[in-house]
């Protein structure tokens, strides 16, 4: 028996649910559930991101971290990338196997898109309460 588009958004709702928080799912689950602006975006969000990517067997869900956290570090879309170093932590990545990812893609995407994804790393590990102490490069003066 296939799923319903309603089974589907639930299954999306909980996949976040599970790696961003219980009330991150709820709300995405509700607007999508509304005829509001961003409904649409975020029914696309539930059934496609999530239930159907995030969903896959294939890749663990700390890969799939890996590979999101190097593609939004590319495409210098930090605030992407500050939930996507939260739901890599949720789903089981350490702080230096995400400092290995900005490590790994400086070589492709050069010192200033990785000097931003840094800054966007940092902010999102204190606000997880991860490496408190770590400074950016805009705080030590060096941008």
């Amino acid at each position: 028996m296939s799923e319903t588009v309603e089974q589907k958004r639930d299954r999306g709702a909980a996949i976040i649910g599970e790696m961003l928080g219980e009330e991150h799912g709820k709300t995405l689950r509700a607007t999508a559930a509304s005829d509001g602006f961003g409904s649409a975006i975020s029914r696309m969000a539930l059934e496609f991101s999530f239930a159907d990517s995030w969903g896959r067997d294939g890749l663990q869900r700390r890969e799939r971290s890996l590979v999101v956290i190097g593609i939004l570090i590319a495409l210098r879309q930090t605030k992407e990338l500050k939930n996507h170093v939260k739901i890599g932590l949720a789903n089981g990545l350490s702080v230096r196997e995400i400092e290995e990812a900005l490590v790994q893609a400086t070589s492709y995407v050069g010192f200033p898109a990785i000097a931003t994804a840094t800054t966007a790393v940092i902010e999102a590990l204190r606000e997880a309460g991860k490496d408190p102490n770590v400074k950016t490069s805009e705080e030590k003066g060096l941008l």
